[in-house]
């Protein structure tokens, strides 16, 4: 089982971060097929061989992801993803 595991630091208002991680939440339930849902400021995704997160504080966001055995051959590839969607939505 592999885990991805990004971190980033912002300088966002809390709703126009929510609102970025909306947009990730939606591409990812178009790209991948992860149902997403709030659970406060944290964004639980899942689907058959992924379950994660992605957390939201003041100062940082947190994506962890747990991938299955048929998915860890991924990781590398949707760590990358992650990190630029990342970088882009955050600038």
């Amino acid at each position: 089982m592999a885990k991805i595991r990004v971190e980033r630091a912002h300088q966002l208002d809390r709703q126009a971060l929510r609102n970025k991680a909306e947009q990730l939440a939606e591409s990812l339930s178009r790209d991948y097929q992860l149902s997403c849902r709030w659970q406060g400021d944290v964004l639980q995704v899942q689907r058959s061989g992924v379950k994660g997160s992605i957390a939201l504080d003041d100062q940082r966001v947190r994506v962890e992801l747990h991938l299955g055995l048929l998915l860890s051959p991924l990781s590398g590839r949707l760590q990358s993803e992650i990190e630029a969607a990342l970088d882009k939505a955050l600038v």
